[in-house]
């Protein structure tokens, strides 16, 4: 998993934290931002699986000349 994969995973694990602290505590707010935070990362997730589908195409090319 590249680094970029690995902080995106993060981001959405915190954001999860975050969101449930939230809920529990009953602060919106952090609610919220754990919401944003957690689809943020899963955001960058899906523009890192783009990025590997399409190096992995790339690379397909260059081994069929």
């Amino acid at each position: 998993m590249s680094e970029e994969k690995f902080d995106a995973k993060l981001d959405q694990v915190k954001g999860s934290l975050k969101e449930g602290f939230g809920k529990l505590t009953g602060d919106k707010e952090t609610e919220s931002e754990g919401k944003v935070e957690k689809l943020s990362g899963k955001a960058k997730e899906f523009v890192e699986d783009v990025k590997d589908t399409v190096k992995g195409a790339v690379e397909g090319l260059k081994d069929k000349r």
